[in-house]
C-alpha cells in the first residue's frame, strides 16, 4: 500500500504540472503590482492599491490581522490622518469611460475630475467630494483637511461615462464660456473647502493660490485674490484650535504670493509677495513675516534693499529653522531681460559654444529653467531682522546645519571643475564655512570629489574623499582636518572600471555627533570623528554577509544608542537576506530572520513598532506582511496574484564556472517549473554586468521596456542564463566573450540545452556587448540589441541627450572602460566597435532603438543597421518614435514584448514567422497594420 500511495502522489504531480498552462500574451495584463503601501500610526490598519497594468486600480484597507476592511475600486493615494481615525484618497473615474470619451474627442479640461474621499475608520463611513484638484491634511496633527476644487460647472444632464458609479455629479458643463465672476484660474485662484473631519462642517474661500497647515501647530494659513463684498484679497492664518481668522497681509486682487511656510509651531508665517499689477520683466518681490501676536505681516526686504547684485528669488524655499529663530529664503541675480519690442525676424537665434566654458553648451541649454530659477540661500534673524548671506555666486551651494540651529553653513563652488568634468566624470567642488551670524567666510577645502557635508549637530563636515578613497571629518571648532579610513579599504573592493572606487556609503551618525558609522564591504564601523579610532560593530566578513542599517524613521536625526538598531542582512555567496537586530549598548546583535529570500526595507508604524514589508523570491510574489521589529511572527496581508498557482513557473539556481582568463564566476539558471533534465531546452542568454545578488528577486509576467521577462519565457520552455561579467580595463568586449562563452558552453555540456537553438538578448550595455559578441561568434542562433554602441568613436563624440552632458567621461573612466581617449588609445576604440567587423556577423538581429533616446545617441542603433542591411545581413530596427531609452507607453511597451517573443519563438522553436519580420511595416501603414500575422510554415 504504502508503494502504490507513493505512485499515486508522483502520478498526481505530474498530473497537476500537466494542468498547469503556459503563460501567454494574454495573460501578462492579469498580474497586479502593490502600490502606494502604507500603515496608520497607530499601526492597526495597512493600505495599499493593486495595480492591474492598464486596467483600474483597486484600493484595500486591512487591519492587523489581514482582515479586509475596506475596498474601493479606480481609488490610489491612500494617506492616513495622524491620529489613524481616517483613511483618505482620491477616486478616478472608470477607465473604460475615460477611454470612450477620448474617443469621441473630448478635451483633456472636459474629462471627469479626481473625487476625494474621506473614509472614517471607526464608523465605516464615506464621505466623497467630487472634482477635487489637489488636498493637503497635517503632518503632526489632526482633525483637518484642505481641498481644492476644479472649475467644473454641472451639467444639468447626468453622463453615462462621469463618475455616476459613484453617484457624483462631475460631468462637465460645455458650450460658450458665459460672462460672469471672476474667474477661476491658476492666477485669481481655487476654491478651497477646509473641513473638520470630526463635526463635517466645511467653510469655503474662494480665490485661494496658495495655502499650507503647520507641521506642529494647529494652524492655517493661506492667500487669496479675494472676493467682491466678501473677501479681501491678502495673506490669512486661521487659528484652529480657536476658529480665528486673521488677516495678516493685504493688498489688491493682482498680487502674487510664493512659498508660503509656517514655522513647526505656527508661530510664524513667511512668503514672498510680488504687489506689481504690471507686466514689468523683473518682479518686485519682496519678503514679509508674520509673527503671533502681530497685527499684520512686516516687509523685511526688497529688490532695492537687497545685497548689491542680488534680487529676492520668488523661487527660493522658505524654511525656519527649528528653534524658529531664523528664516531661510533665497537670494538670485537679476534677470536677463528680453528687448519686447523685437519681432521674429529681428532676434537671432545663434548658439555660441566657447571651448573653455566651465559647462557645455548642450549642459547650458538642458538646465535653463533651472538656472533661471536658480537663488542662494539667505538668513533672516528673527529677533533682529539682521539679514547674512550664506550662498552667493561664488559658492552657489549652501548646507544648513542642525536642523537650520546651527551657527555655521557649508558652501560650496564645482565652477573651477565642471569643464573637466566632461571627461574625467568627477563632480568636485571647494568647501567653505560661512558663520551665520556674521557671514564671515573660511575656506577649509578645495578640489574634494565625492561630496561633503555637515554632521547632524553640524560640529565636522565629513565626507568620502574619491580621489584618495578616504572617510575625511574637519573638526569645524578646531580646524582639524582628518582621514579616518586612509590605507584601509572602505571602498569598492570589486572596482572594474578605470575610475577612482567609491565607497559604501554610511549608516549615519550617534547622538551629539559623538561617532560617524560607515560601511565596508560588509560590516559597520563605528568610528571617532576626532581620533580615528575604529570600532567593527558586526562581523560580516568571515562569513561574506554584509550589514546594513535601516532607517525606519524618516525625521531621525541620529542613530539611538539607547534603542535597538535594524540591519538587514545579505549573504554574497548564497544571496539569503534577512534582518538583523544590533543592541548598541551591549553591542551584540540576534539575527531576527533569514533565508533565500529579498526582503524590503521595512515601513514602520510611526506611534509603535509594527512593521509591514514584503518577501520575495522567483517563485513568491512580493506580498505585503504584518509584523513587529521582533519579526518573531508576520501575517500575510495582501494576496495580489493567487491565478500564478495555475501557471507552469519557473526555478532559478546559481551555476559557477570559470572565465577563460581564469576567474572563478557566478550566474543565474532559470529553468521552466516543469523541467526535465533528459529533454533539451532552447535558451536565451540575458546579461548586462553583475545580476546574480538578484537571485531571490520576483519577476512576474509583465510588458518590460527592455529585456525578457524570465517567468514569461521560462513557462513557455526556455531556459534562461545570465551570467555575471567581470571587466578589463580597455577591453569591454573581450571581457564579455571571456565570462560569457564558457558559461555558456559549461551548461551546453550539462546535456539539457539545445545547442543549435540558443539566442542572446540585452539593452543599453547589454546592447553594445551583444553586437560586439556577434561579431566574434557564430554560437548564436539569433539576437536582440537594444540601444547598442557599435561605433565607440563617434559614441565618444556624442552627447547625452537626456543631461546635455558629453558622452567623452563615459569612455574613459566610467562604464565603458576604455580608459582614456582615442588618440590615446586608437586601437581600443577601434577593437571594441563593432562597426568595424560587421561583415563578420552571421546571426539574424534585431534591434530597438529610439529616436528620443538621450542616453545613447539614436544614431548609433542606425550605423548599426544600416551596416548589416548593406551587406545584406538578416535584421531589422525598432524605433518606438519619440520615446526615450526605452518604451515607455503601454501599447508600445506591448508591442516590443510582442515582437520580441515572435522573434525568438521563429528562430529558436520553429514557430511561424509573423509578417513584420518577413515585408516590415511600411512607412504608409505605420499606425495602422502592425504585421502580427504569423505567415504558414
Amino acid at each position: 500500500m504504502k508503494i502504490i500511495f507513493t505512485t499515486l502522489l508522483v502520478c498526481c504531480s505530474l498530473f497537476s504540472y500537466a494542468q498547469k498552462k503556459a503563460l501567454e500574451q494574454s495573460d501578462i495584463g492579469l498580474w497586479r503590482t502593490i502600490d502606494d503601501e502604507t500603515i496608520s500610526p497607530n499601526g492597526d490598519f495597512v493600505m495599499y492599491t493593486l495595480n492591474q497594468g492598464e486596467k483600474d486600480l483597486f484600493l484595500k484597507i486591512k487591519d492587523a490581522k489581514g482582515k479586509l476592511i475596506f475596498e474601493h475600486d479606480r481609488a490610489k493615494n491612500g494617506i492616513f490622518t495622524n491620529d489613524s481615525k481616517y483613511a483618505l484618497f482620491t477616486v478616478n473615474a472608470w477607465k473604460d469611460s475615460i477611454t470612450e470619451l477620448k474617443r469621441k474627442k473630448v478635451k483633456k479640461k472636459d474629462l471627469p475630475k479626481d473625487t476625494l474621499a474621506i473614509y472614517n475608520l471607526a464608523s465605516k463611513d464615506i464621505a466623497k467630494i467630487a472634482n477635487v484638484k489637489s488636498y493637503k491634511v497635517p503632518e503632526k496633527w489632526s482633525g483637518y483637511v484642505a481641498y481644492v476644487l476644479e472649475d467644473v460647472k454641472q451639467d444639468k444632464k447626468k453622463s453615462k461615462d462621469s463618475l455616476s458609479k459613484d453617484k457624483v455629479k462631475d460631468t462637465i458643463a460645455k458650450g460658450k464660456k458665459k460672462k460672469g465672476p471672476k474667474k477661476v484660474d491658476k492666477d485669481n485662484g481655487y476654491h478651497l473647502v477646509l473641513r473638520n473631519l470630526i463635526t463635517q462642517k466645511e467653510d469655503t474661500i474662494k480665490y485661494v493660490t496658495n495655502f499650507t497647515f503647520a507641521k506642529e501647530g494647529k494652524r492655517f494659513g493661506y492667500t487669496t485674490t479675494g472676493e467682491t463684498n466678501t473677501t479681501a484679497a491678502g495673506a490669512y492664518v486661521i487659528n484652529l484650535e480657536n476658529n480665528q481668522t486673521t488677516q495678516v497681509f493685504s493688498s489688491h486682487d493682482q498680487a502674487k504670493y510664493y512659498q508660503l511656510h509656517f514655522s513647526d509651531t505656527g508661530e510664524k508665517l513667511g512668503f514672498i509677495a510680488d504687489l506689481d499689477s504690471t507686466k514689468v520683466q523683473e518682479r518686485p518681490n519682496a519678503l514679509y513675516v508674520w509673527k503671533s501676536g502681530d497685527a499684520t505681516a512686516q516687509e523685511i526686504i526688497n529688490n532695492t534693499s537687497a545685497p548689491k547684485g542680488y534680487r529676492v528669488s520668488s523661487d527660493g524655499r522658505l524654511s525656519f529653522s527649528k528653534n524658529e529663530s531664523k528664516l531661510y529664503f533665497g537670494l538670485a541675480t537679476p534677470s536677463i531681460l528680453k528687448d519686447t519690442t523685437l519681432i521674429d525676424e529681428e532676434i537671432v537665434n545663434v548658439e555660441v559654444w566657447t571651448y573653455n566654458e566651465p559647462r557645455l553648451y548642450t549642459v547650458q541649454e538642458n538646465n535653463v529653467k533651472r538656472d533661471r530659477k536658480q537663488s542662494f540661500q539667505t538668513v533672516l534673524h528673527l529677533d533682529t531682522n539682521a539679514i547674512v548671506q550664506l550662498g552667493s555666486t561664488k559658492y552657489p551651494n549652501a548646507n544648513i546645519g542642525d536642523e537650520g540651529n546651527a551657527n555655521v553653513a557649508l558652501v560650496s563652488n564645482p565652477e573651477p571643475y565642471e569643464l573637466a568634468r566632461q571627461w574625467t566624470a568627477l563632480r568636485a567642488s571647494d568647501y567653505a564655512l560661512v558663520n551665520v551670524n556674521t557671514g564671515e567666510t573660511k575656506k577649509i577645502m578645495t578640489n574634494i570629489a565625492g561630496g561633503m557635508r555637515l554632521s547632524p549637530n553640524a560640529k565636522y563636515v565629513y565626507g568620502y574623499d574619491l580621489i584618495d578613497s578616504t572617510w575625511v571629518s574637519y573638526n569645524i571648532n578646531t580646524g582639524k582636518e582628518l582621514n579616518l579610513t586612509k590605507g584601509k579599504v572602505f571602498y569598492n573592493e570589486l572596482n572594474d572600471t578605470p575610475n577612482y572606487p567609491r565607497s559604501y556609503g554610511v549608516a549615519g551618525w550617534t547622538e551629539n555627533d559623538a561617532a560617524l558609522l560607515v560601511y565596508d564591504r560588509y560590516d559597520v564601523w563605528s568610528i571617532n570623528p576626532d581620533s580615528g579610532t575604529m570600532t567593527k560593530l558586526t562581523n560580516g566578513r568571515a562569513s561574506k554577509t554584509q550589514y546594513r542599517y535601516v532607517e525606519l524613521d524618516d525625521e531621525a536625526r541620529f542613530l539611538d544608542t539607547s534603542s535597538l538598531w535594524l540591519f538587514t542582512t545579505f549573504n554574497e555567496d548564497t544571496k539569503h537576506s534577512g534582518y538583523y537586530a544590533y543592541n548598541a549598548k551591549r553591542k551584540k546583535g540576534e539575527q531576527l530572520v533569514d533565508g533565500p529570500y529579498r526582503y524590503s526595507k521595512p515601513i514602520k508604524a510611526l506611534n509603535n513598532t509594527d512593521v509591514i514589508f514584503t518577501k520575495e523570491s522567483f517563485t513568491e510574489f512580493p506580498n505585503l506582511r504584518y509584523s513587529n521589529l521582533s519579526f518573531k511572527k508576520d501575517i500575510q496581508i495582501s494576496d495580489a496574484n493567487p491565478q500564478q498557482k495555475d501557471y507552469n513557473w519557473g526555478t532559478v539556481e546559481l551555476v559557477n564556472w570559470t572565465s577563460l582568463d581564469g576567474k572563478p564566476l557566478t550566474g543565474m539558471l532559470v529553468k521552466p517549473e516543469n523541467f526535465d533534465p533528459n529533454k533539451k531546452y532552447p535558451m536565451i542568454v540575458n546579461f548586462y554586468e553583475k545580476s546574480s545578488d538578484g537571485l531571490f528577486r520576483h519577476k512576474a509576467p509583465a510588458y518590460g521596456r527592455s529585456t525578457i521577462n524570465y517567468s514569461f519565457y521560462a513557462s513557455r520552455g526556455y531556459l534562461i542564463f545570465n551570467p555575471d561579467i567581470e571587466y578589463k580595463d580597455g577591453y569591454p568586449g573581450e571581457s564579455a566573450y571571456n565570462c560569457l562563452m564558457p558559461g555558456v558552453a559549461s551548461l551546453i555540456a550539462k546535456g539539457f540545452v539545445d545547442q543549435d537553438n540558443i539566442g542572446l538578448q540585452g539593452h543599453s550595455w547589454g546592447g553594445y556587448q551583444i553586437a560586439y559578441l556577434v561579431t566574434k561568434t557564430d554560437l548564436f542562433k539569433a539576437v536582440e540589441s537594444g540601444a547598442p554602441v557599435p561605433n565607440m568613436i563617434s559614441a565618444y563624440g556624442g552627447i547625452r541627450w537626456g543631461t546635455g552632458l558629453s558622452r567623452q567621461f563615459q569612455y574613459e573612466h566610467t562604464q565603458s572602460r576604455i580608459g582614456g581617449t582615442p588618440w590615446e588609445y586608437p586601437m581600443r576604440y577601434i577593437e571594441n566597435s563593432p562597426i568595424f567587423y560587421l561583415d563578420k556577423v552571421n546571426t539574424p538581429v534585431l534591434i530597438m532603438h529610439n529616436d528620443a533616446d538621450g542616453h545613447v545617441p539614436w544614431y548609433q542603433g542606425i550605423e548599426f543597421f544600416v551596416g548589416l542591411r548593406r551587406l545584406g545581413k538578416p535584421s531589422w530596427l525598432l524605433n518606438y518614435n519619440g520615446e526615450p531609452h526605452w518604451p515607455l507607453q503601454f501599447q508600445n511597451r506591448k508591442d516590443f514584448n510582442i515582437r520580441l517573443a515572435q522573434f525568438f519563438d521563429y528562430y529558436l522553436k520553429g514557430a511561424a514567422k509573423p509578417m513584420w519580420m518577413e515585408r516590415g511595416v511600411p512607412a504608409i501603414e505605420k499606425g495602422i497594420n502592425q504585421g502580427y500575422e504569423l505567415m504558414e510554415n
